[in-house]
């Protein structure tokens, strides 16, 4: 296979792979929050450094936003730059070898050769520091779900205290309590199963049985209580947080797989074609 036609398909893999990345891109896709990219993280920067005698709680509290603030703009910025210079150096890359394939504007292969190894260099660049942040928040970043463990629960009954002990409490990490972008498509995120059916025999008051932990549960910023005190006269040994009956949150963790895995193809194809405009630029008569 000549190094033109070579050329010629890293082009395609790369605007191919981009488009159906503008499909499946959690950000593009609006599937995330709408916020992504307009958060403001100086503000809370310049609130952190405008408190004196900065306790270790509040101090957990500003990093822990300051954190989620730059990874999610970060990642809002990255995914639309690099899938849009993507779609542009894969279109045009190709076009030009196709001309070239087809014997057409033979005479400009050398510069076709440079252009595809500048664009390529800065492709790749471009894309993998979009596929770190992809990453980053993929494994790292909290959602709005409600962590739980495979059969739902989310808080268990202490007879000794007198309330419900959440059962993923860590006083080291502020956001605790959520469940990450990257457990999104455990079962007990995606759908209602017949354990919370069974649990509901349990209780003497049925409609308290569940809860989301969505309203007087959580304080104003969002942060998860360590314990929650009983509601009516339920006779619970568990709190469960409600299942999503349909895909919304699998469909959050598949397409931040899927554009991770399509985005590190692009970028390999991206240095094919860095590689193959090297070649040619040097040695134009073998296209």
């Amino acid at each position: 296979m000549g190094k033109g036609l070579l050329f010629f398909c890293c082009s395609c893999c790369i605007l191919v792979l981009t488009i159906i990345n503008l499909s499946v891109g959690p950000v593009v896709s609006g599937r995330v929050d709408d916020e992504w990219g307009l958060l403001n993280c100086k503000q809370y920067k310049d609130e952190k450094d405008d408190i004196n005698n900065l306790s270790d709680e509040l101090d957990k509290y500003y990093q822990s936003h300051i954190d989620f603030c730059t990874r999610a703009n970060g990642m809002h910025d990255m995914e639309y730059t690099a899938f849009i210079f993507d779609i542009v150096i894969g279109f045009i890359c190709g076009l030009i070898g196709l001309l070239h394939l087809f014997d057409l504007k033979k005479d400009f292969v050398s510069n076709t050769g440079l252009i595809g190894l500048i664009c390529g260099i800065v492709g790749f660049i471009l894309t993998f520091v979009y596929v770190i942040f992809n990453g980053i928040v993929f494994t790292s970043n909290y959602s709005k779900e409600i962590e739980r463990d495979g059969d739902g629960i989310f808080a268990e009954w202490d007879d000794t205290e007198g309330v419900y002990k959440c059962i993923n409490y860590d006083k080291e990490d502020y956001y605790w309590g959520h469940a990450k972008f990257s457990d999104l498509n455990k079962k007990q995120y995606n759908y209602k199963h017949d354990f919370y059916d069974t649990a509901a025999s349990t209780c003497e008051d049925n409609s308290n049985y569940i809860s989301n932990c969505d309203g007087n549960d959580i304080n104003h910023d969002g942060k998860l209580p360590s314990t929650l005190s009983k509601s009516g006269n339920n006779n619970c040994q568990y709190i469960y947080a409600k299942a999503e009956d349909g895909i919304t949150n699998k469909d959050i963790f598949d397409r931040f797989l899927t554009a991770l895995i399509l985005s590190l193809v692009v970028c390999l194809a991206n240095i094919g074609l860095a590689l193959f405009g090297f070649l040619l630029f040097r040695t134009p008569g073998d296209f």
